[in-house]
């Protein structure tokens, strides 16, 4: 039963971290770098990421500058940023792709926190099956006698502890990401 508790966190975990990636890529008004990983270009028969193929610099809070490591890229890029949702058209000159992200309007915040929103309630939702598909097992453990009923009430509580926990980190990271939105 311990097998299926670990289980359970790794699962809860992998989730949470899910989460947090798909949470990194919602732009704000700060500039990340985290924005451009999303992004995959072309090269050399294969689709990378931006970071994967370039130097990716922030200045000002606000500004990414993007230098390839090869030259020749610097076109593939500039399309697939252009072809993306970021919303932002690059400046190029010759040799690095500048990105100037404007600032969120209010409309485009509220946006956001949407998706951020939806976001967390889908995670929530794969932590719960989560928690329902380990409960389904001592079900079937406690039916075919192998754990007695107080062990599947200790088990119960003890999956509901791990659940919550794991919900409190989705709520924490949505709090701070509403407030990333919200401010700047």
């Amino acid at each position: 039963m311990n097998q299926h508790l670990e289980d359970l966190k790794k699962r809860m975990d992998k989730t949470f971290k899910t989460f947090k990636e798909e949470l990194s890529h919602i732009r704000t008004s700060r500039a990340s770098i985290a924005l451009l990983e999303g992004i995959k270009v072309d090269c050399y028969g294969t689709k990378m990421s931006i970071p994967q193929i370039a130097t990716v610099n922030i200045i000002e809070g606000r500004v990414l500058v993007i230098q390839p490591w090869d030259p020749n890229l610097l076109k593939e890029i500039e399309k697939a940023i252009q072809k993306s949702d970021l919303g932002v058209t690059p400046t190029s000159d010759g040799k690095s792709l500048k990105l100037v992200l404007p600032p969120l309007t209010e409309e485009r915040r509220k946006e956001l926190l949407k998706i951020a929103g939806k976001l967390a309630e889908e995670a929530r939702i794969a932590i719960r099956n989560i928690r329902r598909d380990v409960l389904e097992k001592f079900k079937v453990a406690k039916k075919n006698k192998e754990i007695s009923e107080d062990d599947y009430i200790r088990l119960e509580k003890e999956v509901q502890k791990i659940t919550d926990e794991f919900i409190k980190k989705i709520d924490q990271a949505l709090a701070e990401k509403e407030k990333e939105i919200l401010t700047f």
